[in-house]
């Protein structure tokens, strides 16, 4: 029986639909605001990328080189931030008191820490709303291409490789 190798763009679904559903667990627990659990779901990214990595490599028998399961991993990586990104801008969209939710946290962590008046704070704020958006995908597509990045890294460095070369293929 031939082995099938997961292809990139399923891994990605894969991995995506695992943070989305992580994403709505927190959200349903009221966590959502919880920066170490928030934190949870970049690992589920790298340890993702890293185990579609070892099995695509397992599934190709070990022949492909370093550079190929590399490749493997980004483009999985860069599938799962579209779908992210895209989850995310419909649920900000749907549901926009999240976005006050995210806003009055950052507002109390910024008293808590005493440093700036309450006309910076204001100020701050008045910037944090004004840039949600950018703020929001530019982190997303960053610190997921980053991870991911670093994971396809690990993952083609743990696997097996065997590569042929072409002398070694009969015709």
């Amino acid at each position: 029986m031939e082995k099938k190798p997961v292809t990139h763009f399923i891994a990605g679904i894969i991995i995506a639909a695992v943070m989305i559903v992580y994403s709505l667990v927190l959200m349903l627990m009221d966590l959502s605001t919880n920066q170490a659990a928030g934190f949870v779901s970049y690992v589920i990214l790298l340890a993702g990328v890293i185990y579609f990595v070892l099995q695509y490599a397992k599934a190709m028998d070990n022949t492909l080189t370093f550079g190929n399961l590399f490749s493997y991993g980004f483009k999985s990586t860069a599938i799962a931030t579209l779908i992210l990104l895209a989850f995310q801008v419909i649920f900000f969209v749907a549901f926009p008191e999240y976005k006050d939710k995210i806003t009055e946290m950052s507002r109390e962590n910024m008293i808590k820490q005493g440093q700036l008046s309450e006309e910076q704070i204001d100020q701050a704020m008045a910037m944090m709303q004004r840039f949600f958006w950018v703020g929001l995908i530019g982190g997303t597509v960053f610190f997921c291409l980053i991870i991911g990045a670093i994971a396809s890294l690990i993952g083609a460095g743990l696997a097996k490789k065997n590569p042929q070369t072409p002398f070694q293929n009969p015709l």
